[in-house]
Order: C-alpha cells, then structure tokens, then sequence
C-alpha cells in the first residue's frame, strides 16, 4: 500500500482558495474512493494551492492518480497547474506536483503531509521541501519518505508528465506508530523552517507574505481524518516563563 499526493494551484487567484472550491472538491472526492482508494481527503490547502492525498493498494495506484487529477479538473476555478500534463516529455509544462511513499504492511496507513506555496515560483523551495525529507529519512517509526525534489520533467503515475518548471511541492511521510507522528512532523516543521524566508501556515491560511517568501501547511492523515498540525505545533513551541 502506498499513501499518494498530488498538489496543484486551481485556484481562481494567486493568493488564497475559496470556500467553494474547497467544497467542490470534497464533494468530489467520493469519485477517488469509488475507483477503491482506502481513504482519500483534501489534505493541504496553503495559499492557493491545494493537496488531494488518498490510501492505495499499489496496483491501483495508477488509476487512483487519475481520479485525483479528474477531481481536480472537475472542481477547478482555474485549470492551472493541470493544463501543464502532457502524454509526452515534449509537451510538459509547469503541472501538477506529486510525492508518494510506502506503507508497511499489516500497520494503519497513518501519515504526514506538506504542502508548499510559492507567490513567484521562488526556485530555493527545493531546498527547503528537501531538508524536510532528509529530516525524516532514517527517524524511527518513519517507513518511507517520497523523492527528493529535483528540477527535471517527472512522469507522474497514470497521470502523464510535468516540466522542470513544476513548483509548490509536496511531501510524504508514512508513520508505522501513531505516537511518532508528532515526534517525525516536528522534524520535519523545524527543517523547513530553519531555512531563510520560510513560515508555517495553519490549514486554509491566505497568502499575506511578501514576494521572496515560501510558506507551508503540515498535516497528519490518519485513517481518513486530517489533522492541521500548525495547531499543535504552535502550542508546543510557546515558551514557558
């Protein structure tokens, strides 16, 4: 089994997704679960980009993906990032993002997801969605983590192709104890924000930062329920006086 996640900006302007479109698309996700995702759920929604992220047996992957692009082109104010899927290399443009992990076998699908927004297409988002994913590789309890970003075409299980210039990444993490999820998300959180001009948003946050800045949403998916973990985290970084 494997946990998958597409993001993309649909969104009718730059900075923030409506409520109606956040509606739209959790109307929509029953489509996912009818082509036999475990769960599926809107995960991330930072500025105006959003992350579907679905549970998925791994020879249904395939066409889980594609379920989760239709949902996203049915739901769209703004095709976006999804007019940028081609079927070949050639033909990619700036598309969809995409990150998938491993489950391990006979444990609950629990998971982390992070979604990034970009207001310019700021190219150090690499570098920071990457220091998530090293914080992550190796921590007890975490069973997979998904590829590093590079900036390079990428073939998107049946789905199709996006170009080198795909931005707003995202990130997945699996968890084989619950109890470590607030123990790998914290490393996570702090990687990312250990680089220059990077802050955490709560789940649905508009995107009130100056150009030159990148912001991220956190989110545990735990048996179909989303958790914003901005909200946790928050809380457990005030510091005591």
């Amino acid at each position: 089994m494997k946990i998958t996640a597409i993001g993309a900006d649909i969104s009718k302007n730059d900075v923030s997704c409506s409520s109606k479109l956040v509606e739209t698309i959790e109307k929509n996700l029953q489509s996912v679960l009818d082509l036999g995702a475990r769960d599926a759920a809107l995960t991330n929604i930072t500025g105006d980009d959003v992350v579907i992220s679905a549970f998925v047996e791994d020879d249904l992957l395939e066409q889980v993906n594609e379920g989760i692009v239709n949902v996203l082109k049915m739901s769209a104010e703004n095709l976006g990032d999804v007019s940028g899927i081609a079927d070949n290399p050639e033909d990619a443009g700036e598309g969809v993002s995409y990150a998938e992990a491993s489950i391990r076998k006979d444990f609950f699908p629990d998971a982390i997801v992070l979604g990034f927004d970009t207001y310019g297409g700021e190219d150090f988002v690499a570098d920071v969605a990457n220091s998530a994913i090293e914080a992550a590789k190796g921590m007890k309890n975490c069973t997979d983590v998904s590829d590093y970003i590079e900036a390079k075409t990428r073939k998107i299980p049946g789905v199709g192709y996006v170009s080198d210039e795909t931005d707003d990444p995202v990130v997945v993490a699996t968890v084989e104890n619950i109890e470590s999820i607030g123990v790998i998300a914290g490393a996570m959180i702090g990687a990312a924000l250990g680089n220059k001009n990077v802050y955490l948003v709560k789940r649905g946050t508009t995107c009130n930062v100056l150009p030159g800045s990148v912001i991220f949403s956190a989110t545990a998916f735990m048996n179909g329920n989303v958790i914003d973990l901005a909200v946790p985290f928050e809380n457990k970084t005030r510091i005591l006086r």
